[in-house]
């Protein structure tokens, strides 16, 4: 696999995980669950920086690589997991 490509679903992947942890966190406020989505976000582009810098030619690639998908994935998979999480909560 080509490096930009492993950053891209690595993105993808951790997009994921903000939502869970925004969930778990029973986090409510949009603007609470994005500092959730950056913080996250901004700390694994340096572990990401760190270890592929020396792979990709054009390093402003690795901040920009998955952006989008990242945070579609975060809203979408919030969203999905928040509803998933309170409507098992009205149904017990």
């Amino acid at each position: 696999m080509e490096v930009l490509s492993i950053i891209y679903w690595a993105r993808v992947a951790l997009g994921v995980l903000a939502a869970t942890i925004s969930v778990a966190l029973n986090i409510q406020e949009i603007y609470s669950g994005i500092s959730v989505a950056i913080l996250l976000y901004l700390i694994t582009n340096y572990v990401i920086k760190w270890r592929y810098n020396a792979k990709v030619q054009n390093r402003s690639k690795i901040l920009s690589t998955g952006i989008g998908a990242y945070f579609l994935t975060w809203i979408v998979t919030w969203v999905l997991f928040y509803t998933l999480v309170h409507v098992q909560q009205i149904i017990v």
